[in-house]
């Protein structure tokens, strides 16, 4: 669809959540409100909406108030930089109220703010309470959605918003009564025709309309608090929002009633033309980026510019009865809730296990369901295909040996290398997982194990079926316990190699560099395992030791080996006597005989969990080290002149 007016950033809302004290209302009306309502894009860049801040108690809502809230960041050579200095305003429930601005006044920062998101190189100071008090958000409640939110695009419209559910409310809700509150909520936001539809792109104006338009209606109906960052709405949708906050670099320009700007702006000064958006001449008027424009001096030059339009709506705001009302509904605020224990309570959150089991049904669903993983299915049975055909019944010759292994080697290198075809998806789950992670619906612990469950089924799929193709139409040992040890040995590699793969998602989030980083790591292991070049004849620095000892290849390789040479005896070269399958292993492929195949499969096995470990530990480390850096690389530009009247 055709991209209209950029509209919402980010939506902040509460809504009732069920709880034993409060049962769910008919499953069939729309009353129920409870999880996150995800919107297309907006405007050029997208947008997504709905951060909620919720409910749970009584039928009054919740009210959000900030004073006096200052937010700075550390920032290179010139220490730390204030984005929002002295802000002040509130949320009522039953209303929108829209935070406006131009770029970088510091919309964001002061959603970040309310909803406890600052990173870790910011300082906040300031009092913000909700119903009278500082609390944190409690789970299931609240859900925050930004404008570069993404989806699972192979999921439908049904599929999305039911797995949020799942993720979002509580474990005490039933399974049906969840699904249910998902359907409300689709049929609500006008989505009843699109539920089986694919995710897809942006709503243009008039589409942006009919959900600002339904989100205000559920607000009055639901005693919801919302709050919205929005960009640059029409009018029609502007008319909708019952307060704005509108932000001039870190600074409150104005505060109060939407309509009431108009009369504020015009007393100053600055009055808006009856034909144009209100919206946009706010933003204009404030917009110092293009105070240097030396044409448009020429064509208005008794305009004042933007710097001074700034310092006086702002310095008039501080005098003016909106800021003086806002100050007072403050202080009104917390004196009746203060003392009536309206506390958001803590809600119930779901088990990892729920979240990791809930996670990979999702994964499950978009990938293996929806197509991704057919077609590399069908790649495999391909390959395994043209490989049992190419090296067909292979026989007791001495040529077979060659055979043999190089069938095997191309089993555990070839097929296994295919798994990089799988890393725009790692990339992608990794945006989605930290954008559930900062709503509350799983941590890395779960992310982890949910990636696991979801891939071992097909793998083991994988190796099954393709893996049995190939095993059999060679000729290789035939017995159930040589075969059941071949297809673990695939297996394994299969989940190292995608335990490889999410780590360098995790740390080359960018997946053209990624499959070249990934392909690049496998190369030098499948050079380094022992059948392109013998152990023994390995340069002993760096690729003997420790390359050769720390690639996956080698165990697969013996391991396959060991499967299949011992116990066999061969025609030796000239047809004059024979040679056994071990004297073939130890003398020719120089393979390490002093353990046993079991102890090689062992080794991938627990090659396989270390990975999975080692991406636990990187997102993990990444949570808490990815904010510092960020802070110390801010390079804060002209921010003498974007910060501070």
């Amino acid at each position: 669809m055709a991209s209209g007016s950029s509209v919402a950033q980010t939506w902040i809302s509460s809504f009732p959540t069920p709880s034993p004290s409060r049962p769910l209302r008919d499953p069939q009306r729309a009353d129920d409100e409870g999880i996150e309502i995800h919107g297309g894009s907006t405007g050029g860049g997208g947008g997504e909406f709905s951060f909620s801040i919720g409910d749970g108690v009584a039928e009054a809502g919740v009210f959000l108030t900030w004073k006096d809230l200052s937010v700075s960041v550390a920032a290179r050579r010139v220490g730390a930089v204030s984005i929002l200095h002295d802000v002040t305003g509130y949320a009522n429930p039953g209303e929108i109220l829209a935070i406006m601005g131009p770029s970088g006044c510091g919309k964001s920062t002061l959603l970040d703010a309310l909803a406890g998101r600052l990173g870790s190189g910011m300082t906040q100071k300031g009092d913000i309470l909700i119903n009278g008090q500082k609390q944190k958000l409690a789970f299931g409640t609240s859900a925050y959605v930004t404008q570069d939110d993404v989806l699972m695009t192979t999921l439908t419209v049904r599929e999305a918003v039911c797995y949020s559910a799942q993720l979002q409310l509580p474990d005490s809700m039933s399974t049906p009564a969840k699904r249910a509150r998902a359907e409300a909520t689709m049929r609500e936001m006008g989505l009843a025709a699109a539920m089986d539809t694919r995710i897809g792109g942006g709503l243009d104006s008039a589409a942006a309309y009919h959900v600002v338009h339904r989100i205000a209606r559920l607000a009055r109906r639901e005693r919801m608090t919302v709050v919205a960052a929005v960009h640059q709405p029409g009018s029609e949708v502007f008319d909708l929002f019952d307060r704005l906050c509108l932000l001039a670099y870190g600074s409150t320009v104005f505060f109060g009633p939407a309509p009431a700007a108009a009369e504020f702006f015009a007393s100053n000064g600055f009055a808006c033309l009856s034909l144009r958006n209100p919206s946009d001449h706010y933003l204009r008027t404030i917009n110092k980026d293009f105070d240097t424009d030396k044409e448009e001096e020429e064509l208005e030059p008794n305009s004042r510019s933007a710097s001074e339009a700034i310092e006086i709506l702002v310095k008039a705001y501080r005098s003016s009865l909106n800021s003086q009302q806002a100050i007072e509904q403050i202080a009104k605020i917390k004196d009746q809730l203060l003392g009536t224990e309206r506390s958001l309570g803590e809600e119930e959150e779901s088990s990892k296990l729920h979240d990791s089991v809930t996670g990979a049904h999702k994964k499950i669903l978009c990938e293996h369901v929806h197509g991704y993983y057919w077609l590399r299915f069908a790649v495999y049975i391909a390959l395994c295909l043209c490989l049992g055909t190419i090296f067909y019944d292979v026989g007791h010759s001495f040529g077979s040996i060659q055979a043999r292994v190089s069938m095997l080697m191309f089993i555990a290198a070839f097929l296994t290398f295919m798994a990089i075809g799988g890393f725009p998806s790692f990339v992608e789950d990794m945006k989605i997982f930290g954008r559930e992670r900062l709503n509350g619906h799983y941590g890395a612990t779960a992310f982890t194990i949910a990636n696991t469950l979801s891939a071992a089924p097909y793998l083991a799929l994988i190796s099954v079926i393709p893996g049995a193709l190939a095993y059999y139409l060679v000729g290789l040992r035939s017995s159930p316990e040589h075969f059941l040890y071949f297809v673990l040995v695939l297996f394994m590699c299969m989940m190292l190699v995608e335990g490889l793969m999410m780590i360098v998602a995790s740390v080359v989030p960018d997946f053209l560099m990624g499959i070249i980083t990934g392909a690049g790591i496998q190369g030098v292991m499948m050079l380094n395992g022992g059948f392109f070049r013998l152990p023994h004849d390995l340069p002993k620095p760096v690729w003997r030791y420790p390359v050769y000892y720390i690639s996956f290849h080698k165990y697969a390789n013996q391991g396959f080996y060991k499967n299949e040479f011992l116990g066999m005896v061969f025609p030796s070269a000239g047809g004059n006597g024979t040679v056994t399958g071990e004297e073939v292993l130890r003398d020719v492929w120089q393979v390490e005989m002093g353990y046993s195949k079991w102890v090689d499969l062992g080794i991938l096995f627990g090659m396989a969990v270390l990975y999975r470990l080692m991406f636990l530990g990187i997102v993990k480390l990444a949570e808490k080290v990815k904010p510092k850096i960020k802070s110390l690389m801010a390079m804060p530009p002209e921010m003498e002149n974007h910060v501070g009247v």
